[in-house]
């Protein structure tokens, strides 16, 4: 950029007759200016994408609350996580990411089931969870509930069984 800003300053001084040392100094100037705009530029574009995230990380810590909390009610539940299973992820028309749950009622008595779906990235870092119930499964039977992610997830995405409880 300052190659173009001194070229082009070349180029005009020689036809206003301006020095050399001129010329680079209008030059250099010019480069400056231009440098402290994108400097500008690029600390807004930062401050915005760190708001961004924080907002993301507020969102992640809200649903993590809320998620604990669901689960955290539930009263004289088991860990049922090998009852459960997750289909593939898909995208809603809506841009929410849904998971098909099914769980297993592997007992004689009608039970239902808290499951928290954790939603990552292909690197594994968690970008939301929910927690879903799938009530009233018949003894011996399997019932489904569908997941659904709090906002927009973007990228691959994949889903993971974070608890599962049988009540």
């Amino acid at each position: 950029m300052l190659a173009a800003a001194v070229a082009a300053g070349g180029a005009a001084g020689c036809s206003s007759g301006s020095s050399p040392s001129e010329v680079a100094s209008k030059a250099a100037s010019a480069a400056s200016s231009v440098g402290s705009r994108a400097t500008g530029a690029a600390s807004s574009a930062a401050s915005a994408a760190e708001s961004l995230a924080s907002q993301g990380a507020d969102a992640l810590a809200s649903a993590s609350a809320e998620a604990r909390t669901k689960l955290d009610e539930v009263k004289g539940g088991v860990d049922a996580g090998s009852e459960v299973s997750l289909a593939a992820p898909a995208t809603a028309s809506d841009g929410r990411t849904t998971v098909e749950v099914t769980a297993r009622n592997t007992t004689d008595a009608t039970k239902s089931f808290a499951v928290e779906v954790d939603f990552k990235d292909a690197g594994g870092n968690l970008l939301d969870l929910v927690v879903v119930t799938v009530s009233d499964v018949a003894a011996g039977k399997s019932a489904t509930a569908t997941a659904r992610s709090t906002h927009n997830l973007s990228g691959t995405v994949k889903a993971e069984v974070g608890r599962a409880l049988r009540y």
